[in-house]
Order: C-alpha cells, then sequence, then structure tokens
C-alpha cells in the first residue's frame, strides 16, 4: 500500500505519519510507502524510515503530478489555519479550496484514465460551525447541526467537505470526512490559528513561559487530544461507507472543556506555581472568533466507529508530557515542571 499524507511535515501530520508506520499496516494492508507533502520537510526520524519520502513545495503545484501516480489512499490534512485565513483571504483561498479542488481534479483525471478509485480522508473541522440570525447555533453541535461557519477557514472547510462528497456521489473518489476538534496540546512555537491559545496556555507555562490567554476562564470548546485525533482519522479511513452512514463528514470525537477547567488541570498536573504562569489579556480578533465557535460538541457516528473522547484534560497534559520526554528537547521543554 502506498499512502500520501498532504501536511505530513505539521503536528497531526507527522504523528499520523509516525503512528501508520508503527502499525505497518492499513485496512489490512501493509504500508510500503508514506510520502510527506508539505511546505517544509518533514521530521528527520521520519525521513530516517525506508519506506517514506518527502515532497516539499505548495501542494497546488504538486497536484497535477498525482494523476499517475499509484496511492491507494490519501490523508488530506494540509492546511492555512484559522487566523492566517481571516488576516490572508487569498491565501486561505489558495491553500485550502484551490489545493482540494486541484487534489479532487487529479484523482478524478486519476479514476478516468486508470480506473483506480482513491480513498481520501479529508481533515475539517469544527469551525464549520457558526452562529446565524435565521438558524441559531445549539450549545452542543451534533453530526446534523446545520453548519454555518462565521470564518473564512470554516466556509473553506465547508465547501471542501462538500466538494468531496459530490466528487464521491460521481465516481471519482472514495471520500471520507472527519471534522477535528480543537486538537491540544501542540509542541513547538505558537502558530496562526485562532484556537493557538488553547494549547499555549499549557505549553508555555511547562516550559516555564508566561502565556496570555486571550479570552476569559469561562470560554467552553470541544478539544482533542492528538493520539485522539490521529485515531479518529484511521477509523474513518478504515470505514466503510456503510459504517459510517453516509458520505457526509462526521464530528470526531470531542472532550468539552472551559478555559479555567484546563488550567485547573494545569494546576493538579504541574502545581500553582506553574498555573501562575498563565496571564489573561484579551485580544478582540481573537475572542471575536472564538466567540462564533461551538462551546461543546458530540460524535454519534464516530461512537459507532468506536471512538471514544479522552475522558479527563489532566490526560491529556500527560500525554504530552509524555511525548516531550521522548524528545531530545525535553529538558528545555519542560524545564518549568518540577
Amino acid at each position: 500500500m502506498r499512502l500520501l499524507i498532504t501536511g505530513g511535515g505539521g503536528f497531526v501530520g507527522a504523528r499520523l505519519a509516525r503512528t501508520l508506520l508503527a502499525r505497518g499496516t492499513l485496512a489490512g494492508q501493509p504500508i510500503d510507502h508514506i510520502a510527506l507533502a508539505d511546505q517544509a520537510a518533514p521530521p528527520a526520524d521520519l525521513l530516517a524510515d525506508g519506506r517514506v519520502s518527502a515532497r516539499v513545495g505548495p501542494l497546488l503545484d504538486q497536484c497535477a503530478a498525482l494523476a499517475d501516480e499509484a496511492f491507494d489512499g490519501i490523508f488530506h490534512l494540509a492546511s492555512a489555519v484559522s487566523g492566517e485565513c481571516e488576516t490572508d483571504f487569498d491565501l486561505g483561498m489558495r491553500s485550502n479550496l484551490d489545493s482540494t479542488r486541484a487534489l479532487l481534479e487529479a484523482l478524478r483525471a486519476r479514476q478516468q484514465r486508470h480506473g483506480a478509485l482513491t480513498r481520501l480522508v479529508f481533515s475539517s473541522s469544527v469551525a464549520v460551525f457558526g452562529p446565524d440570525a435565521s438558524v441559531p447555533m445549539p450549545p452542543v453541535v451534533a453530526d446534523d447541526t446545520l453548519p454555518a461557519p462565521q470564518t473564512s477557514y470554516g466556509m473553506q472547510k465547508l465547501v471542501c467537505e462538500h466538494l468531496l462528497a459530490d466528487y464521491t456521489r460521481k465516481g471519482f473518489v472514495d471520500g471520507h470526512a472527519a471534522r477535528l476538534m480543537t486538537v491540544t496540546v501542540r509542541p513547538g512555537r505558537p502558530n496562526g490559528a485562532a484556537s493557538s491559545f488553547f494549547s499555549g496556555i499549557i505549553r508555555e507555562p511547562l516550559a516555564g513561559v508566561e502565556s496570555l490567554c486571550p479570552v476569559s476562564a469561562d470560554v467552553r470548546h470541544p478539544v482533542s487530544s492528538p493520539s485522539s485525533a490521529v485515531a479518529g482519522l484511521i477509523a474513518v479511513y478504515e470505514a466503510s461507507r456503510a459504517q459510517l452512514g453516509g458520505r457526509l463528514a462526521l464530528n470526531l470525537p470531542a472532550l468539552n472543556v472551559s478555559v479555567g477547567e484546563m488550567l485547573d488541570a494545569l494546576e493538579q498536573v504541574a502545581g500553582p506555581e506553574v498555573r501562575a504562569r498563565v496571564r489573561f489579556e484579551r485580544d478582540e480578533r481573537i475572542a471575536g472568533i472564538v466567540a462564533n465557535w461551538p462551546t461543546g460538541a458530540t460524535a454519534a457516528r464516530a461512537a459507532a466507529l468506536g471512538l471514544k473522547p479522552d475522558q479527563r484534560f489532566t490526560d491529556i497534559i500527560r500525554q504530552y508530557i509524555d511525548d516531550c520526554r521522548q524528545r531530545p528537547d525535553a529538558a528545555t521543554t519542560l524545564k518549568g515542571l518540577n
């Protein structure tokens, strides 16, 4: 089996690749090769595996060549993130919408030339949901809640969901789509996502650094650990159409939690000194974006696949700490943890 992961150099993409390589199989088939496509080269440990190759550069420039390549499956994770899509509309449209359309067109051409139907898992987002005066958003969104995105990022993800569903209906591709919750705790530096602080208020204090929280402590949001997100993507790939219950996107499991509860968990795991490194300083731009996101989510269709949400935010923090301790820079990453 040959696989392609777009966004394969990123945090979730790299973790997905490591998980698949460790498993050695997907949908009962041995994995022979994984190509990782991203703007930057993937981590060195992945490149050291003989089953891995890298494709560096904009995805939009790589798509046309895929029409004649024999990939059995694709995980499409590449995306510009929410905050940068709001500040740079053209970037979001090019990176999220145009690249996805080009990828689907390449797979359509491959199907028509060679009769090969490629399975593609698209990582959508909980950001497809939002409030609208005509259809108020419920406090907890479900698989059947009407999406009404209030950000360019959410709009682009929703349009891609429908494109994938129609290309699947027409028999051009075997599309499966899953809406990821906000994945935390992400390592490394903050990125342009409006949700970046959901990791920053944990990651930076554990590293001995002050973190600014741009929203109030009572803000609630659905989150998931990295391992849960990856498990969800794999399960969605391996599910049949009947098991998925349709071709439309499904929610992946969520732990519905408030910022205050996240900080309570941080104190429970790391102590009050670490929690004290979080300072509240409202950012109206970020707060305005987050105010249009769901405060919670359910995932009945994912539950039917055997997927379960993380049970406690303390477990998510401990997963991050364990991950850091397995990296060479663990001493620096966790220098704020006693």
